[in-house]
């Protein structure tokens, strides 16, 4: 009876996946490697985890539905400043918008690879909006940097604030959750004047990039509060994180009260990780999507950071099973890219042999000064729905063309 009533649950599973998208390359000496989302597609097919969700290629977002967003200079600026995978080289050369400099490269299919990042998160939101779903996954998306007319930090469309704006057409509230180990800048920047969205942002604080996100920031005008930042040290383990994870997100959501969820599941936030502080687990930050899961609210799962790549592709793997309600086998399946996880071919790790760096007198004033902040919430804000039907950017009776074939699937392995 259990396993029938998991498989139904399975069913309300939706994952999008693009096979261009691991093709993308920002460069020699990037960190930035799209290429682990086709590691982590790998071990999906793998595990045998497709059968158990809808799978389907997103649509490739318009200039029009970033521009929800973005403003008209930038899109056009992100056309023709990069080398097209179709046309060659850009038109133009010169610096602009903070594309082309070393975190955000000029790199074939630049735009491409951001149209392919943002029709997913809308699609993934359609399908939420539409209640065909209860779960959406887009590994390619999460790139929280991006900002109105910047790009920034390996990000330059914000996939993110695009998916929020479509699922404010249906949702009251929205809750953005952000585990990456980068502060959720970008995000939060779009909605810090509002109380529709609520952006809580668990980051690494101090010399390190993007600087933004201390604990003193929390939002502006009607949005005041609505803005909540958990800046952390270098070293902390599962423990400390869950612990203080659990506590904040449960009083967020009792505050809040929020109508979707959407996570940003950043790998960087992990042990080992090439740019990363942390030294959680892939069990640790699983946790952590289980907690949100285990509320049943429509959820949109991101990408994000994440520069170890076989860490990334194993922790996407481990929660997109946990979004099945699976537990994946320790012992990794053979796969395209199986030498990837040598010596030991493990879905699980260790943790570093390193101190903590966030005492625990750090971790309460941390916990004890958010509490304080979401105890300014008199409650959640009372916002009307526009009286207008939200006009989407396909019929929903389309939605299904964009579903694969499983056969198709079953042939990459």
């Amino acid at each position: 009876m259990e396993s029938f009533y998991n498989q139904i649950m399975s069913n309300r599973v939706s994952y999008f996946y693009d096979s261009d998208v691991g093709s993308f390359y920002y460069g020699p000496e990037h960190p930035m490697k799209p290429f682990r989302i086709k590691m982590t597609h790998q071990l999906i097919l793998s595990y045998g985890l497709y059968k158990k969700m809808s799978v389907y290629q997103p649509h490739r977002a318009t200039d029009l539905e970033m521009a929800a967003f973005h403003s008209h200079d930038y899109i056009e600026h992100l056309k023709r400043a990069a080398p097209s995978l179709v046309s060659g080289a850009g038109i133009e050369t010169q610096h602009k918008f903070n594309v082309g400099e070393n975190d955000c490269p000029c790199f074939p299919g630049l735009y491409e690879f951001s149209q392919i990042s943002a029709g997913g998160s809308l699609d993934a939101a359609i399908k939420l909006n539409h209640k065909s779903a209860d779960i959406c996954i887009n590994w390619a998306g999460g790139l929280h940097h991006a900002k109105k007319m910047e790009a920034s930090g390996f990000c330059y469309v914000n996939d993110i604030v695009l998916a929020i704006l479509e699922l404010l057409k249906y949702h009251n509230r929205v809750l953005y959750i952000d585990i990456d180990v980068h502060h959720g800048d970008g995000v939060e920047e779009a909605f810090y004047c509002t109380n529709r969205v609520m952006t809580v942002s668990f980051h690494r604080y101090g010399d390190f990039f993007p600087g933004t996100g201390d604990v003193k920031d929390i939002g502006h005008g009607e949005g005041q509060y609505y803005a909540l930042n958990v800046p952390l040290n270098s070293g902390i383990d599962d423990d400390s994180y869950y612990h203080l994870f659990k506590t904040i997100m449960e009083e967020v959501r009792q505050k809040y009260r929020p109508d979707a969820v959407v996570i940003q599941c950043g790998a960087d936030s992990l042990a080992y990780d090439r740019l990363g502080t942390y030294n959680t687990t892939i069990r640790g930050h699983g946790n952590c999507v289980k907690l949100i899961k285990s509320w049943g609210l429509p959820m949109l799962v991101l990408g994000g950071g994440g520069y170890t790549i076989k860490n990334v592709a194993r922790c996407w793997a481990n929660e997109t099973a946990i979004c099945l309600n699976t537990e994946l086998d320790d012992n990794i399946p053979m796969n395209d890219f199986y030498e990837f996880y040598g010596n030991d071919f493990k879905l699980n790790f260790k943790p570093k042999d390193e101190p903590n760096h966030n005492t625990k007198e750090y971790l309460d004033f941390i916990q004890t000064k958010c509490l304080s902040n979401l105890k300014a919430l008199e409650g959640a804000p009372s916002v009307g729905i526009q009286d207008y039907i939200p006009t989407d950017f396909f019929p929903e009776d389309n939605v299904e063309q964009m579903q694969y074939h499983k056969a198709e699937h079953q042939s990459e392995y």
